[in-house]
């Protein structure tokens, strides 16, 4: 980090500036391609499992909405079966046949509104179990992309450790490890 006319940076960043001023070619040259190469693809695969993670976070919010719309509607629907057990009640003790035939319509209404009402209730029931589903989906796909970048993150590990060590098998590692990360990232891509 610059600031304040002095440079601050770790033992690896200096270490890799040291090898690739000094040492440009062979294991060092080598080393700091392929690093750039994870880091680089390694800060997609964060973007991408940043915004499944968010994608998640709305749908599941969008599914308590519409949950919530649908406790709505069958509260609404739950007050005109009462309405209408209270007509039925009235209807038994109503005199006249007047009376009666009001509240046979009345009854009629309460049930053909209770109807609609339901099928809302149903409807809104639905697309929150559809907003769950897709919100299950990208958290899925999130814990891919997650892998994926933590595999890199350690790949680049090791391509310090091969840096510093010099050991050959080190620089081979790394590329295994950067290829299982770079291959759960293909599986994310593809909604594994």
């Amino acid at each position: 980090m610059s600031g304040g006319g002095f440079h601050v940076h770790g033992p690896h960043d200096h270490e890799l500036e040291h090898a690739a001023q000094h040492e440009p070619k062979g294991m060092a040259g080598q080393l700091a391609v392929i690093t750039a190469i994870l880091a680089t693809v390694g800060a997609l695969f964060a973007y991408m499992g940043g915004a499944t993670q968010a994608n998640a976070g709305l749908y599941k919010n969008d599914a308590a909405i519409k949950k919530t719309e649908a406790a709505n509607k069958w509260a609404y629907f739950q007050s005109k079966s009462s309405k209408q057990n209270l007509a039925e009640i009235a209807l038994d003790l109503a005199p006249s046949e007047e009376q009666k035939a009001k509240y046979k319509a009345k009854i009629e209404r309460y049930e053909t509104e209770k109807n609609e009402i339901k099928k809302e209730a149903e409807a809104l029931e639905k697309e929150s179990a559809d907003f769950d589903h897709k919100s299950e989906e990208q958290l899925h796909q999130h814990h891919r992309w997650a892998q994926a970048t933590t595999a890199l993150q350690v790949s680049i590990a090791v391509a310090a450790i091969a840096l510093l060590t010099r050991r050959r098998w080190m620089e081979w590692a790394t590329l295994v490890v950067g290829g299982v990360g770079i291959a759960v990232g293909i599986a994310a891509w593809l909604h594994l």
